[in-house]
């Protein structure tokens, strides 16, 4: 039996020094073994941690990678709290640099972003079923918020189609009575929790959890909630009073086509689709011209000033055109029916309606449900919308702190984001997030920092202190028509092609997501995206691949044969790769698919008169950990191959997997002499002669 070299000093001394033609003569018995050998390296073995040092350095990579508290170190109790301070809120850092040229940058593209976002937030809070005032209530209090705890310089805050879509149907599933004060009260309670759950992953520094969302079913997901959202806006688009409140595209295009010969609205189809066109040929003008980015931003606001105007001047109200106030009658007619006192119920709603329509956020702290019976609806709501409107905001702080190059701390964005809507929660606003239609605007307005989402939040600020009573007139067409326009881009084919092209599974797992939103319900999409984004982790832990390697001719270097048909295989042996960790949901599978490859190879090989196999190589430079189950499956497999006369070779295992097999004792089981730096180191002693 051949041996290494053991002395690790005198191996590395003649290692550093011997030239190509170096080697040394190994004794053995068998003619059929190399016996001309350069010196080789053991594996090394990392020196033993303690329990404690192992545990502390586990949680540390796990929870504390990026060394949040390193900057605290030898610093004064004085310095600490500033640092504390500045950690909480990062306008205390940045602010002290700020200057009047950055001002500028962030006051022109706050204003831009506030023309966008204002017809934005009347049409998106009537996605979430509730008042239009709700929308531009949310663009107020959280941009603030977050100006002074985000570290994203260019995402804009508010509302967002899908978080406003999935929180409607999520809210009207229990309570259907979407006028009901019951409904708004719960959207509150839901924005509380969702504000909760994402402050307590930023505390508990628990964001890798968003990452389980995979981007396959993120593009799947956004595409099947855009064009629910675009049909949901048919009804406002053609007019259409009476329209189901389901959101699958059977339900809703059921209603459409019932509705055709008698509730369809020429006045409203005329004044939506004209407007409509308007406002996609801006986006092409936009997308095809950079530097036209504003005429995209501003076309939402011309829409509605000036359909508002003409609806106004014309009166169309009266021929059967939708307005924002007309859900005042509707308000009327149910408040009627609960009041003895038919005027007495429109002073109430008017007094209401003129109440809550103009000036800054009432309070809503004693709105929220903290006991009673949708306390538990808000909960899972709130968790449910908190997830994916953190998901959205991270993803979009991400591509554009990318394209700037600055970093963005995502335990500190989560901590901002939960704030925010704490915040919202008690001042009137529902759930918000990162839009990216708004900070794409934002970024190529020429944005600095956050301190454009505060010069957004005073103009919305202005708008409901004295505009928001001249938005009555404005027609539901329009804000049907605005937010078809922005959930356009949303349908990423070009993405989905991207994913048949690369990975098939990852186009599953889009499609699953895409066909769950449309044909049943947010929900459920939401459900499915989430489900095949585990499955396809699972599928990876528990089926992970392995290789045969081949030699690349002229080299020592050993590779797949199969992305490498040059590649020979080494008489005699079989080098089979592991690209996995090994644990034990994927052992025993390791050892049945390595033995499958031994019984195949061995079939081949006896079909071409070629030597049988009496060595295995198992390559696991990829294995980065192995457990107990792992263990026992060497073992088993180690029984197996003796039991065929074949022999088990190591090469290259990591410091982690050396060590468990060293307290295992496994490496006595097979031979330290068995265990090989390389897959090279292993052929030139054990192969046939004439193979290094």
């Amino acid at each position: 039996m051949s041996q290494r070299v053991s002395d690790d000093a005198m191996a590395e001394v003649i290692a550093e020094t011997r030239s190509d033609s170096s080697s040394r003569r190994h004794g053995g018995g068998d003619d059929d073994f190399v016996t001309d050998l350069p010196y080789m390296h053991r594996v090394g073995t990392p020196p033993k941690q303690p329990l404690f040092q192992e545990i502390k350095h586990s949680l540390m990579e796990t929870f504390f990678a990026d060394k949040p508290f390193h900057k605290f170190k030898d610093q004064s109790g004085s310095r600490k709290f500033v640092l504390a301070l500045q950690s909480l809120f990062p306008i205390l850092e940045w602010g002290r640099d700020y200057n009047l040229k950055k001002f500028r940058g962030d006051f022109v593209s706050g204003l831009t972003i506030a023309s966008l976002c204002i017809p934005q937030d009347l049409a998106y809070a009537k996605l979430a079923y509730l008042d239009p005032w709700y929308g531009l209530y949310s663009s107020f209090v959280a941009p603030l918020v977050y100006a002074f705890m985000g570290t994203s310089r260019d995402i804009a805050i508010g509302p967002v189609a899908v978080v406003s879509l999935l929180l409607g149907s999520l809210l009207s599933s229990e309570i259907s009575d979407t006028k009901s004060h019951d409904y708004v009260r719960l959207a509150f309670t839901a924005t509380f929790f969702a504000g909760v759950t994402q402050l307590v992953l930023g505390v508990c520094r628990l964001g890798f959890l968003i990452d389980f969302l995979s981007h396959a079913a993120i593009v799947g997901f956004m595409a099947g909630a855009a064009i629910t959202i675009a049909l949901q806006q048919l009804k406002g688009l053609l007019g259409i009073k009476n329209f189901t409140t389901k959101t699958d595209i059977v339900s809703v295009l059921h209603s459409v086509w019932s509705n055709v010969h008698h509730g369809w609205n020429w006045e409203t189809i005329l004044i939506g689709l004209s407007f409509l066109i308007f406002l996609l040929i801006t986006k092409y003008i936009a997308k095809r011209n950079k530097k036209l980015f504003w005429v995209s931003a501003i076309s939402p606001m011309i829409s509605v000033v000036v359909s508002t105007f003409f609806v106004y001047i014309t009166r169309a109200d009266e021929k059967g055109v939708s307005i924002v106030s007309t859900m005042m009658i509707i308000l009327i007619e149910y408040t009627s029916s609960k009041v003895e006192n038919f005027n007495q119920s429109i002073y109430m709603i008017l007094h209401q309606v003129k109440h809550i329509k103009s000036g800054v956020n009432p309070s809503s702290a004693n709105e929220i449900f903290f006991s009673g019976k949708y306390l538990g609806a808000g909960v899972r709501i709130g968790i449910v919308s908190g997830m994916v409107a953190l998901t959205e905001a991270v993803a979009i702080g991400r591509t554009f702190a990318a394209m700037k190059d600055y970093s963005l701390d995502g335990n500190k964005e989560m901590v901002a984001m939960g704030t925010m809507n704490i915040v919202g929660s008690l001042t009137s606003c529902y759930v918000t997030t990162g839009s990216f239609s708004r900070s794409a605007v934002n970024f190529m307005a020429g944005c600095q920092t956050a301190v454009s989402n505060i010069v957004m939040s005073i103009v919305v600020l202005l708008t409901l202190l004295v505009l928001t009573p001249l938005f009555k007139y404005t027609p539901n067409a329009v804000l049907a028509s605005i937010i078809i326009a922005a959930v356009v881009n949303l349908v990423n084919i070009e993405a989905m092609v991207l994913l048949w092209k690369i990975d098939k599974f990852d186009f599953v797992a889009c499609m699953g997501a895409f066909f769950g939103v449309i044909f049943k319900s947010v929900e459920i999409g939401l459900l499915i995206a989430v489900a095949i984004s585990f499955a396809k982790i699972l599928l990876q832990v528990t089926r992970p691949r392995t290789a045969v390697l081949g030699k690349l001719p002229g080299t020592t270097v050993y590779r797949n044969i199969q992305q490498y048909p040059k590649a020979a295989q080494i008489p005699g042996m079989l080098i089979i790769r592991i690209d996995s960790a090994i644990y034990f949901s994927n052992s025993n599978y390791i050892k049945e698919r390595i033995l499958r490859w031994l019984i195949e190879e061995e079939s081949q090989r006896t079909e071409s008169e070629l030597p049988g196999i009496q060595n295995l190589i198992v390559e696991m430079s990829p294995v980065t950990d192995i457990d107990t189950s792992g263990i026992h499956a060497f073992e088993e497999l180690y029984k197996t191959l003796q039991k065929r006369e074949v022999q088990l070779i190591l090469a290259n295992p990591g410091p982690v997997v050396i060590e468990k097999l060293h307290a295992s004792k496994l490496t006595d089981l097979i031979g330290e002499d068995k265990i090989f730096l390389t897959v090279a180191d292993a052929v030139a002693t054990f192969g046939p002669k004439g193979v290094k």
